[in-house]
């Protein structure tokens, strides 16, 4: 999870006609700012105070700048004085990172008993900022508009949530995914234009033979493997259900062996996400378990089946929630069976093993059992329930001319009763709006089994990332109706169709 150290500039527009007392105080006031916002302790990222922008050539020598720096992780603007949107065509033709602009004014209040002309000149943020939005606006580039007083703690509190979304888009470029073998046969939703999705998202997804991955598991000591294993038995509860003990403790080695040699060979080839597929394993003694929700807890993006697009996603969303104070979890997820019972209806949410253990509410135990799946020996998993709470799922499906994201929020319960004989993580949710409606409105614009799910993301921020990399953004949520969500897939496909 380790990231560059990401700082945000704070860029201020202005223009000379009031003289050079004014744009003193507009820099002073920017700087108290940009040091107010920084002390607050809500943004999870340093802003940095950039000169005054009055000019095109210092506009455009500023955006190129930050385009420049690879700690930049986006560029916040204001327009503390009137500033001529002309000026600012070329930089914002050429800004490459995330924009955020921040309409706001020094002053909270009029000053009735003073307030002049003086005054006017120099504080008009309410006509710099639409003169500035018009343009970016007309320019069709995608920004996050933060309206407020800048010393309100709800309005910092936006400015960190969209930073976490800016993060999301430049991590993205970053995103390496590797397959280890193939999609599974026939399957629809696990394919895609990996071209395409270079070209928006900046993935790139490589494909290995299973037994070369398999070389770098073999080749784990016995020692390494003996003290992962230690920490296993050191970290969860042991199941043994009437196993006996050494048997089940070589399974569960196994797992110990394939988490190293997995990680070894990501870290290796520099992959930041990992798919696998239960029908190829080459001579890999177990399915995947344990190792991989392991290695998602540590932060690795992984999709089942060969599902790249849920892999990189289950990535992108651990990298923007990285640092994020009493985090819940991210996982991949996978609509699996329904309990429709009146009044107690939801869906069970899982996966053969591979569910993150950082959304595990209480113990995590291990459990060694058979998989039909697999062909394989009996591979040793990570067993527990989820937290309960608010969370989002998200499905970016490939509809042949464009990405769709779909974002659905969602209530994660605690399912009726236990649940003995199921020797998975789980998870127990009910979409909004409501049961029937979420699903129907989930099947309408073609969301797949697959999801990538955190508690720690909103529906806007996950929106947001959608909009600021070109791809339309389905919300599925509280106020949604088919015949209302029927129009906006309709707009979507004129809007987002090549």
């Amino acid at each position: 999870m380790q990231t560059r150290n990401y700082k945000f500039w704070f860029c201020t527009g202005s223009q000379d006609l009031y003289g050079d007392e004014c744009l003193s105080h507009v820099a002073a006031h920017s700087k108290e700012m940009v040091d107010y916002m920084n002390k607050s302790g809500i943004l999870p990222f340093e802003v940095v105070w950039k000169p005054t922008l009055i000019t095109n050539e210092l506009i455009r020598k500023t955006f190129n700048e930050a385009n420049m720096d690879d700690e930049c992780a986006g560029v916040i603007t204001w327009m503390h004085t009137f500033s001529p949107a002309k000026s600012w065509i070329l930089g914002l033709k050429e800004l490459r990172k995330p924009l955020c602009h921040l309409h706001t004014q020094y002053n909270q209040e009029i000053p009735y008993d003073t307030i002049d002309m003086d005054f006017m000149n120099e504080n008009q943020a309410a006509h710099g900022d639409r003169e500035y939005g018009h343009m970016v606006t007309r320019m069709g580039i995608e920004r996050k508009i933060i309206a407020g007083y800048w010393k309100d703690e709800k309005v910092i509190g936006r400015i960190a949530s969209w930073m976490r979304v800016a993060l999301g888009v430049i991590e993205s470029s970053h995103v390496r995914v590797m397959r280890v073998a193939d999609n599974m046969r026939n399957v629809a939703v696990t394919e895609g234009d990996k071209v395409e999705a270079q070209l928006k998202f900046g993935w790139e997804v490589d494909a290995y033979p299973v037994n070369e991955i398999a070389q770098s598991v073999e080749a784990v000591s016995q020692s390494d493997t003996n003290a992962l294993v230690d920490e296993y038995y050191d970290t969860y509860e042991i199941l043994l259900e009437g196993r006996d003990p050494e048997e089940f403790k070589k399974h569960v080695a196994v797992q110990a062996q394939i988490e190293i040699g997995f990680e070894r060979f990501l870290e290796e080839k520099n992959y930041q996400a990992i798919v696998t597929h239960f029908g190829d394993l080459g001579s890999l003694k177990q399915l995947p378990g344990l190792a991989i929700q392991r290695l998602m807890q540590k932060g690795y993006g992984f999709g089942a089946e060969g599902d790249w697009k849920v892999a990189a996603m289950v990535r992108i969303m651990k990298i923007m929630t990285t640092g994020m104070k009493d985090a819940k979890g991210t996982s991949m997820m996978e609509d699996y069976t329904y309990n429709l019972v009146p009044g107690k209806e939801g869906i069970l949410q899982s996966h053969m093993l591979e569910v993150c253990p950082s959304i595990a509410d209480g113990k995590v135990s291990i459990k060694c059992q058979p998989l039909s799946m697999g062909d394989r020996e009996d591979p040793a998993r990570l067993v527990f329930t989820s937290k309960e709470g608010p969370g989002v799922a998200a499905s970016l499906v490939d509809l042949g001319d464009r990405f769709r994201l779909l974002i659905n929020d969602v209530e994660c319960k605690k399912v009726e009763k236990p649940m003995p004989h199921l020797p998975v993580g789980s998870n127990f949710w009910v979409p909004k709006p409501d049961f029937y409606t979420g699903l129907e409105a989930w099947i309408l614009a073609g969301g797949a089994h697959h999801t990538a799910f955190t508690y720690d993301l909103t529906s806007e921020q996950i929106g947001d990332w959608a909009s600021m990399m070109g791809i339309e953004p389905v919300y599925i949520t509280d106020g949604v109706t088919i015949p209302q969500l029927k129009r906006d897939l309709m707009l979507g496909s004129v809007v987002y169709g090549k």
